[in-house]
């Protein structure tokens, strides 16, 4: 980084690659889970198209692990998400919207199951340690809570499959999405997913330590010369094109399932173990009073902000923008926000109220970006 961006604090954790990813061209980070996560290398649009078009290499450590295990992990599960896991096998990764007791979302982490009673909470920004540690303390359960020492790094893109072959094999091809299986790198056991934050294709290693983090690194970026592999980070344009959620932004604690959109991983069926079970139900026959939704806002180009705007029907306040940017590849500016149900029954369209101008928004149940892409041969 040519500029000092934050001040220098042991607070604010390092990871294995950040001297790599520093010495890439970074420009920009913030802070997630206390540690640093790049968000521009060359420019917001560069990196965008970059990532639909080669391959990336996203130092996300952030992504903290909480491991789960003991002869109580199921039970304490149970508690944590209305997600039916009961199907779930080892080496399967779900993603379970995690919920307080007024069905509130603490976070909305992929679980990786590693093995009967042994579990990772691959988590977003907030603090699901000291939550579960809480629970299970009161409820003097037979299982461990801890942070392992884990740090993912993501290999996204179309050409990742290609690049990620090249070290590990053709049997990583066979790969199914949220699968995980294990590979051997320098005689090192390696679990890598088949999931990422982005529509573009691509795989999650789970780095284990810091031993063997930067000949990992320096291997990829060697064997990935010839496919145009860069240092690469979540983008904000393609992951509201994509329409995923960001927990801190579009979602927050005081928002349900249910408000998220994100009904459909509560089964149909939520069982009274779950923490926030009486809430949710209740929610789920009334319905929710307000829902994401996925926008298009007319007009110039907008930059993504930090302080959410109104959506306005005349006068009146009927939702809220979270997230947005300006999509080159659909040429409009895209957007993430809550919106009255009531005004969403008979309205596909709203004004969105930045500054003193008012701009057409319309409202779409699903994202422009709807499908994971396929890798590139």
């Amino acid at each position: 980084m040519s500029a000092k961006i934050l001040q220098n604090s042991i607070r604010i954790r390092r990871t294995p690659f950040s001297d790599r990813v520093e010495n890439s061209g970074l420009t920009s980070v913030t802070v997630y889970n206390r540690m640093l996560l790049p968000t521009v290398f060359k420019s917001l649009e560069e990196d965008y198209y970059h990532l639909k078009n080669s391959v990336q290499l996203w130092d996300v450590s952030v992504q903290r692990q909480v491991e789960i295990c003991g002869k109580d992990s199921s039970k304490l599960l149970k508690m944590l998400t209305p997600r039916n896991l009961s199907d779930m096998k080892p080496n399967q990764c779900f993603y379970i919207p995690m919920v307080n007791r007024n069905g509130g979302m603490v976070n909305d982490p992929v679980l990786v199951k590693l093995e009967e009673d042994r579990y990772w909470i691959s988590i977003a920004d907030s603090d699901v340690l000291l939550w579960v540690s809480g629970i299970v303390s009161g409820l003097d359960l037979d299982v461990s809570v801890f942070e392992p020492d884990v740090f993912p790094l993501a290999i996204q893109g179309p050409k990742s499959r290609k690049l990620m072959s090249i070290i590990f094999g053709s049997n990583i091809e066979k790969m199914k999405y949220f699968d995980l299986k294990e590979f051997t790198f320098n005689n090192h056991t390696l679990k890598i997913a088949r999931s990422g934050w982005s529509k573009q294709g691509g795989y999650e290693i789970y780095v284990e330590g810091y031993k063997y983090a930067l000949d990992l690194w320096d291997e990829l970026m060697s064997n990935g010369k010839d496919l145009d592999v860069r240092a690469g980070c979540p983008n904000q344009i393609e992951r509201i094109e994509s329409g995923f959620l960001s927990y801190g932004s579009d979602m927050t604690i005081e928002n349900s399932p249910f408000e998220c959109d994100l009904g459909r991983f509560c089964g149909p069926e939520i069982e009274l173990t779950c923490i926030g079970a009486k809430a949710l139900i209740k929610e789920k026959l009334e319905g929710p009073k307000q829902i994401i939704r996925y926008l298009q806002i007319d007009g110039p180009k907008l930059d993504p902000i930090n302080k959410p705007f109104m959506l306005v029907d005349k006068t009146s306040k009927v939702g809220s923008v979270s997230s947005c940017a300006f999509s080159p590849d659909f040429n409009t500016n895209v957007a993430i926000g809550m919106v009255d149900t009531d005004y969403i029954k008979n309205n596909d369209q709203v004004e969105a109220l930045i500054g003193d101008q008012k701009r057409l928004t319309k409202i779409m149940d699903k994202p422009l970006n709807r499908k994971l892409r396929a890798f590139s041969e």
